[in-house]
């Protein structure tokens, strides 16, 4: 069968006037009203010049296919999910193309409780019925109404903290351009309303279409400079700063160093674990001997679970875990659908820091420190699974363990690494880390990408 190319793993993603159109979003828009039979459901888009357009194809086929539809308008994609739940519709719709290159853009989905759509029944049923078009006649289209959950959103995302408990923070916030802006002024408000003595700095803070700074992807390190300088100009306690649709943050120490994601789940399970002692945290298994340190330290139980949001969240649904991270800087909350948010989490660094009464950058070099890590190391290749094989077939010997939960992952002991293919890409994805040994990483990240280079 011939397919839509826009249809990713978890969600539609793509080119304009290549992958993705107003046309094929109607399609969707019908096929998700069939398939899903929602009752209702929620639509929110981003910034992108093309997200309006697409949000109104999409909600004509939603409407179409008999689906009440609540717009919300421009919004972050947790918006969404929260106005999903909220609401008490059968699903939410998010135009959004994140941090992906200016050209392209898609859609996330979710179905009633903000639960993820996957697999037959869901994501490969709505595509399959959005090519084929053979929609079933529909008696009585839906209808559309504006509403504005952003009142109600900010009540949930402050319900994570207690604000009387904050110390004079100076936060510097780096929206991109994108939707972050708005509704983090909203937070801050009603903050400074409930008298928390935060100072903020904004930088590139209003939604601009055309990103005159840049696709926002702090991830990238050659993105992260701006950042940090502003951190380091203003005096600020903290950095952070967001990507398009703002359900990944990321961190900057009073240094303006860049944290990477894998410490952060570390603080954020130690700010878990210091309010319910023997909670479940779920990670990735990319990186994980800090998170698991971190877990056993506060009495909690560390649980791993495959990379990717509909499978941390099903993990966490599962275990009933309070938080789970992944080192890509998604973070996912019980509280919050045990969806992913952008907002929580600088919040909860924000407190944490408060409580601790330590700057950011001790907190995280301790754990640097106990375990140095490579980040995520990126070798295009032409057969993943070949090269995975033939490291797996080298390194076998010398493995203490090696499993295939994500990719491979094998522990030495003093040092271990992932290496999974990428999804979406022809990529191979390696981490490595060790147990308080810079040099050994160093050394290992060496042998590694000789191993993979020669595959």
């Amino acid at each position: 069968m011939e397919k839509l190319t826009c249809f990713k793993a978890y969600d539609v993603r793509g080119r304009l006037g290549h992958d993705l159109d107003s046309g094929i979003c109607t399609r969707i828009g019908r096929a998700f009203a069939e398939v899903m039979h929602p009752g209702s459901v929620v639509v929110g888009r981003d910034i992108r010049d093309s997200s309006f357009d697409l949000q109104a194809a999409l909600v004509a086929g939603l409407t179409a296919g008999g689906a009440d539809v609540i717009d919300i308008g421009l919004c972050g994609t947790e918006e969404v999910y929260f106005a999903t739940d909220h609401y008490g519709a059968g699903g939410g719709l998010m135009v959004t193309a994140s941090h992906n290159p200016i050209d392209y853009n898609g859609i996330k989905m979710v179905q009633g409780g903000a639960r993820p759509i996957s697999g037959p029944e869901g994501l490969d049923a709505i595509h399959d019925l959005a090519l084929s078009g053979g929609f079933a006649p529909v008696a009585v289209p839906g209808t559309c109404r504006r509403e504005d959950p952003r009142a109600a959103y900010v009540d949930r995302v402050l319900s994570f903290v207690d604000p009387g408990m904050l110390a004079p923070l100076t936060i510097l916030a780096n929206a991109g351009n994108g939707v972050a802006g708005p509704t983090f002024d909203a937070i801050a408000t009603r903050l400074d309303a409930l008298g928390a003595p935060l100072r903020v700095v904004r930088m590139h803070h209003d939604p601009d279409p055309t990103f005159p700074n840049g696709i926002p992807n702090p991830l990238l390190e050659e993105n992260q400079p701006a950042t940090a300088d502003a951190v380091r100009a203003h005096g600020a306690d903290m950095g952070v700063a967001w990507d398009g649709d703002f359900d990944r943050c990321f961190f900057f120490d009073e240094t303006g160093a860049f944290i990477p994601g894998e410490y952060v789940v570390g603080l954020l399970a130690a700010a878990f674990l210091a309010q319910e002692p023997g909670a479940k945290i779920v990670h990735d298994p990319r990186v994980l001997w800090n998170t698991r340190d971190v877990v056993a330290r506060g009495g909690g139980q560390a649980v791993v679970s495959r990379t990717g949001h509909a499978l941390i969240k099903a993990k966490m649904r599962e275990v009933d875990a309070v938080y789970g991270g992944e080192m890509s800087a998604h973070h996912y909350f019980r509280r919050f659908m045990y969806c992913d948010s952008g907002m929580i989490p600088w919040l909860l660094v924000a407190a944490y820091v408060s409580q601790a009464k330590q700057p950011l950058s001790a907190l995280v070099a301790q754990m640097r420190a106990a375990y140095p890590s490579s980040g995520e190391i990126n070798f295009r290749v032409t057969d993943a699974a070949a090269a995975v094989a033939a490291v797996e077939a080298a390194m076998r010997p010398s493995a203490r363990h090696m499993d295939r939960l994500d990719g491979l992952s094998a522990d030495f002991g003093t040092w271990r690494f992932n290496l999974r293919a990428s999804n979406t890409e022809p990529l191979l994805r390696l981490n490595v880390e060790t147990r308080n040994d810079p040099a050994l990483l160093s050394e290992k990240v060496d042998l590694l990408r000789r191993r993979i280079e020669a595959a």
